[in-house]
C-alpha cells in the first residue's frame, strides 16, 4: 500500500466511494481494491464498508461508528449501551442497536452486531463523540427502557416485579435506577408503546420518594 493511499483515507474506517476515489490514479481501481483485500491491507467489514488492516492502521477503529454505518436508521442501545454506562455488571461483546427496520444481525471480521426492531428512534439518543470521531447511542434511560421492552420473558406488571428484575436479573443497582429522569422514561414508554416501560417510570418515581 503506498502512503499517498493512507494519507488520502484519513479515517480508519471508509466506504466504497471513499476507496475508488483513493484508488482513482489507477488503472483498474477495482482490481486494485480486490488485491488490498486478498493481501490483508484493507478488510472488509460488510459490503461497501471498510477498515484498515492491522499494519496499516493508525490508530484503533471505532467500533461504535460502525455499527450506525453496518444497518441503519439505527442507533446502538440494549445491553452494549448499558455495558458502556457501566449501569451493568457484565462485558457485552455484541453491540447491540435498535433500528426502525427488521431485526438483523452481522457476524464481521470486526465483531458481531446486531440489530433489533423498535416503533421510535425519535426519544432518547444523543451523539458521542471522541476526538474528530461521532456516534450515535441510546442515553441511559433510553437503553433500559429498550432492553425491557425487548426482553419477552418477563412478564411484568407491578413496581415490585420491575425492581426484582432490574436488580436480579439485570444486575442494576437500584440508586442508579433511582437518579434516572422519570419523565423521559415516561415518554419512552408511550414512544415505545410499552405498559412495562411505563411502570419502570412509576418504580423511578417511588425510588425518588423513598431515597
Amino acid at each position: 500500500m503506498s502512503l499517498r493511499l493512507r494519507e488520502q483515507i484519513g479515517r480508519e474506517e471508509f466506504d466504497y466511494p471513499t476507496l475508488m476515489s483513493a484508488l482513482s490514479g489507477y488503472a483498474s481501481p477495482r482490481a486494485r481494491a480486490t488485491a488490498l483485500l486478498r493481501s490483508g491491507q484493507i478488510v472488509r467489514v460488510k459490503k461497501g464498508l471498510y477498515v484498515f488492516g492491522d499494519a496499516y492502521r493508525k490508530e484503533p477503529y471505532c467500533r461504535e461508528l460502525l455499527a450506525n454505518l453496518i444497518f441503519g436508521p439505527s442507533f446502538l442501545s440494549l445491553e452494549y449501551a448499558l455495558g458502556y454506562y457501566g449501569l451493568i455488571p457484565e462485558r457485552v461483546e455484541a453491540l447491540t442497536s435498535v433500528t426502525t427496520n427488521r431485526a438483523k444481525r452481522f457476524e464481521t471480521p470486526v465483531g458481531l452486531f446486531v440489530y433489533r426492531p423498535t416503533p421510535s428512534l425519535s426519544v432518547g439518543m444523543e451523539r458521542i463523540e471522541h476526538g474528530d470521531i461521532a456516534f450515535l447511542m441510546a442515553v441511559p434511560e433510553r437503553a433500559l427502557a429498550d432492553l425491557i421492552r425487548d426482553d419477552r420473558r418477563s412478564g411484568i406488571r407491578t413496581q415490585q416485579e420491575m425492581e426484582r428484575y432490574l436488580v436480579e436479573d439485570l444486575r442494576v443497582e437500584s440508586t442508579a435506577v433511582g437518579s434516572m429522569d422519570t419523565g423521559l422514561m415516561e415518554e419512552l414508554a408511550g414512544a415505545l408503546q410499552s405498559r412495562k416501560v411505563a411502570v419502570c417510570a412509576a418504580l423511578i418515581r417511588s425510588l425518588r420518594r423513598r431515597g
